[in-house]
């Protein structure tokens, strides 16, 4: 049973975060060859001002 985790910034929408899931589970399927049943996503949204790039807050860029 394949678990995927994809940590992202909160402010996508439900249908941005369906369509990405339901490509990596049909991409987990073809790959491994396990059911579409099988596939686990987990989606964990962090807030902005959680998330660095280079030191710069992402909350803070523009």
């Amino acid at each position: 049973m394949p678990v995927v985790t994809i940590t992202i910034a909160k402010g996508r929408s439900n249908d941005q975060k369906k369509q990405l899931t339901e490509q990596i589970a049909a991409t987990v399927k073809e790959v491994l060859g396990v059911p579409m049943e099988r596939v686990i996503i987990l989606i964990h949204e962090l807030e902005r001002e959680n998330i660095s790039i280079a030191g710069t807050l992402l909350s803070e860029q523009t």
